[in-house]
């Protein structure tokens, strides 16, 4: 085995989280700071580009293409889960949209114990890296590294959904990240002149120049070294040849929320039973790891119209894409800068509700899956999820052998709750669909399709078209019951010089897009380890 010799930090995970932190921690040039990433470089066009999301998913050289198991609420469908394979992550190939979720769950997540995370808690954090277009004031930031901008084309059916919103008490909605995001706009987007903003753009490259920062990548880290209970260092292969490295003051486990629990318990940290089984010798027997899975799942309805332009007249020949690809190549706008999604609804399934628990992706454009031919007819895509699912799932590894992708079952929609939710919402993006303001285009449903009346026959369907939108977290979730796996400082329970930094800690799902709040949860992380809390 070769070593590689002596840092403070080593960072475990160059995505979302781990460039955060890389970018912070070397700030002292006393500080060396190793950050290993398994994936590769992030300069590839389509990263760069906003609508390469659609060639990076499914992409093995931006994709780690995992797949879930079978789930029964999804009518016996396994699902592509795909995880960012370069560096950045899953912010190099994920849908750009700039969302905090409510102010409601970071109390929620300070209720359970989690003292110091609570909503005047983490704003700070937030605020600490933002670059918001519109400047700074008392809810956004200017001058950091994440930048927040607005899309650069509209779409007249989109304004269309919006007032046909308004008629059923959906209103406009100026910020949806001020901490009460109920209602309807367009979402802001982690771009700079039409080009994708990551974290390794904003945060690892300006880090790049440091002679305190070493970056490995196309490295598989095998296991994290312990002497007792205490993280002394990484192993990990580069090619077939195994390396070394010791951290003098702490690991950081930045895989995220599917790799996390994986390497924890490739170290033998994770239920000891489970462990044995698997011939790893246990290091601490923490049952919580791998558990409590969290997703928001997506139900695509889609409704065919006529009198407005979408994507799928646009992009239905080869003209039309030459044109596209014409006008981004000046402009760097129109559909080349898109994210999946431009316009967004925050509301509830039932008025009882104290906060939205939906949220609706708009997208003027439909198609059978991520990644298919768009439909030749057009149409727009009324996507809504169960923003707080009660649905548990898990992840674990089934092999000693890190190369394996482990074992991912969501148990989407197993819960009564949960499938009554999903026909609710459908439900609803009917209603909107009968607005007055929409009645000019004419729309008719084509997913689920209008012979689906019944709550029976609406639950079936929707196991047959929902779909993941990429938002695992919990596995390695923060608390203090027995199924916590850090504390609030991401300290590992039982362990010493051992913290995990990424989506995994969320101990409840937010409610919106998880991208910014994983660079918020390393802003917070960064600073609780050089206050050395």
């Amino acid at each position: 085995m070769k070593n590689e010799g002596q840092y403070d930090y080593i960072i475990i995970g160059g995505g979302t989280a781990g460039c955060v932190l890389a970018n912070r921690l070397s700030a002292n040039p006393k500080t060396r700071v190793l950050l290993i990433e398994a994936g590769g470089s992030d300069r590839y066009h389509w990263v760069k580009i906003p609508v390469g999301y659609l060639y990076c998913i499914g992409n093995p050289r931006t994709d780690w293409m995992m797949k879930t198991a079978p789930e029964a609420g999804l009518n016996g469908r396994s699902l592509t889960y795909p995880r960012g394979k370069v560096l950045g992550g899953c912010s190099s190939i994920n849908g750009m949209i700039y969302m905090r979720g409510q102010a409601a769950d970071y109390d929620g997540w300070r209720q359970l114990g989690n003292v110091g995370w609570g909503w005047d808690d983490v704003l700070p954090y937030f605020l600490r890296s933002e670059d918001h277009w519109n400047g700074a004031n008392e809810m956004h930031g200017s001058g950091g590294e994440w930048r927040v901008q607005r899309q650069r084309l509209q779409w007249d059916i989109l304004k269309a959904v919006q007032a046909g919103a308004a008629e059923f008490g959906i209103q406009p909605r100026a910020d949806f990240n001020d901490g009460d995001n109920e209602g309807s706009g367009f979402f802001e987007v982690n771009q700079s002149g039409g080009i994708r903003w990551n974290t390794t753009r904003g945060f690892l490259r300006p880090a790049l120049r440091r002679g305190n920062l070493r970056v490995v990548t196309k490295a598989l880290v095998t296991r994290i070294r312990c002497e007792g209970r205490r993280a002394v260092g990484v192993e990990w292969l580069f090619g077939n040849q195994p390396h070394s490295a010791t951290a003098g003051a702490e690991v950081i486990l930045a895989a995220g929320a599917i790799n996390s629990p994986k390497l924890l318990e490739l170290s033998g940290i994770g239920q000891g039973a489970r462990l044995a089984d698997l011939g790893i010798p246990v290091v601490h027997d923490l049952p919580g790891v791998g558990e409590n899975l969290q997703d928001h799942l997506q139900i695509r309805t889609v409704f065919k119209i006529s009198g407005a332009k979408t994507l799928n007249d646009m992009a239905g020949n080869l003209m039309g894409k030459a044109r596209i690809a014409l006008h981004y190549g000046l402009t760097r706008s129109g559909p080349m800068s898109m994210a999946p999604s431009q316009f967004g609804i925050f509301t509830k399934s039932d008025p009882s509700k104290a906060t939205p628990d939906l949220e609706y992706h708009v997208q003027p454009l439909s198609t059978d899956r991520l990644g298919d031919p768009l439909h030749p007819f057009s149409a727009i895509t009324v996507s809504v999820c169960n923003l707080r699912p009660t649905s548990l799932g898990h992840v674990h590894a089934t092999t000693p052998r890190p190369e394996v992708q482990p074992d991912i079952r969501l148990n989407y929609l197993s819960t009564e709750e949960d499938r009554r939710i999903a026909v609710t919402s459908i439900r609803q993006a009917r209603q909107i669909m009968t607005a007055k303001a929409l009645a000019p285009y004419q729309p008719q449903e084509f997913l689920p399709g209008p012979g689906f009346q019944t709550d029976a026959a609406l639950a079936q369907k929707a196991g047959d078209i929902a779909t993941t939108i990429f938002h695992p977290v919990g596995t390695c979730k923060m608390g203090h019951d027995p199924m916590a796996v850090v504390d609030p400082t991401l300290k590992v329970h039982g362990m010493q010089s051992l913290r995990i930094v990424d989506a995994s800690i969320m101990p409840r799902i937010v409610s919106g897009n998880t991208a910014s709040p994983v660079v918020m949860i390393a802003e917070k992380a960064a600073g609780m380890i050089l206050g050395s809390t």
